[in-house]
């Protein structure tokens, strides 16, 4: 019994630089090397994945980037994860922006997942449309006309060259439509001026801060479920079966948060008993 009090009076007196130290190391460590924690999945995940896995395969699906580098260790990992999913269920991808940022996050999934795990081709298995300028007046414009809005991609490709663009004039020519939001413009106006009017199904990706704001668009069948922040990576990467970013992060995030409850369980014992100990004499 000495033994484990000592054991604990050690901890509680331990030099505050240590107890960082370890914490980085418990942060570190599973980001490299993941443990692999048990991940399942939420309601509103799984509702997400189902929606989009019973597409047919050539369906034709709209993935909006609006994020940038401050949200992307949240939201850039259910990108990777809803993209592999749907590259690997043979759909065609039409990517658009309503961030500027949007567009090198996009890019750098498309040089990841569509050309160096599937080994795609740009404009016949998905077409990065790009960014454009004004907020929820471009998804006006992508319900209205898409043609006038994008009359070129993002490479300067004229859209009538483009393969993948034939018959697609307009948002009601699409059969999915999934937003990776931050904040505005996002889901919300994705929702109000493209989903609703035009009957499109959709479904959404948003940092955790920005759930409570989007989760009354889900109850109420208007958003088919929502990835939720790094869990909802995780949780979407397991659905898939391909492990990723989100998976070891939140391993790392699981274990910083045991090691932190243990330090003050540790720290709260020892007070106690070096109370006692000074009651006694």
């Amino acid at each position: 019994m000495k033994k484990i009090t000592d054991f604990i009076l050690n901890i509680g007196k331990m030099d505050r630089r240590w107890i960082f130290l370890i914490i980085a190391l418990v942060v570190l460590l599973p980001l490299y090397f993941p443990i692999g924690l048990p991940i399942r999945p939420t309601d509103s995940t799984q509702t997400a994945y189902d929606a989009m896995d019973k597409l047919p395969p050539g369906s034709k699906v709209l993935v909006s980037f609006e994020y940038g580098p401050s949200t992307k260790p949240e939201i850039h990992p259910m990108t990777y994860a809803v993209l592999r999913h749907l590259f690997k269920k043979e759909q065609k991808v039409y990517i658009t922006c309503l961030w500027p940022d949007g567009q090198f996050m996009a890019e750098e999934a498309i040089d990841e997942i569509a050309i160096g795990e599937f080994n795609l081709n740009e404009g016949e298995d998905y077409v990065l449309l790009g960014f454009r300028p004004g907020n929820e007046a471009v998804v006006k414009g992508i319900v209205s006309n898409m043609r006038k809005l994008y009359s070129t991609d993002a490479r300067g490709t004229l859209t009538d060259n483009i393969p993948m663009m034939k018959g697609v004039n307009k948002l009601a020519d699409f059969d999915f439509i999934f937003t990776a939001s931050a904040g505005y413009p996002g889901t919300v106006e994705w929702v109000q001026y493209g989903a609703d009017p035009t009957g499109i199904p959709m479904s959404t990706g948003v940092t955790s801060i920005q759930v409570n704001e989007v989760m009354p668009y889900v109850q109420s069948g208007q958003v088919k479920g929502i990835l939720a922040g790094m869990p909802g990576a995780a949780e979407y990467e397991a659905l898939v079966g391909v492990p990723g970013i989100g998976t070891s992060g939140m391993d790392a995030q699981s274990i910083a948060h045991l090691v932190i409850v243990l330090f003050i369980v540790f720290g709260n014992a020892a007070y106690f008993i070096e109370r006692q100990r000074q009651k006694k004499y």
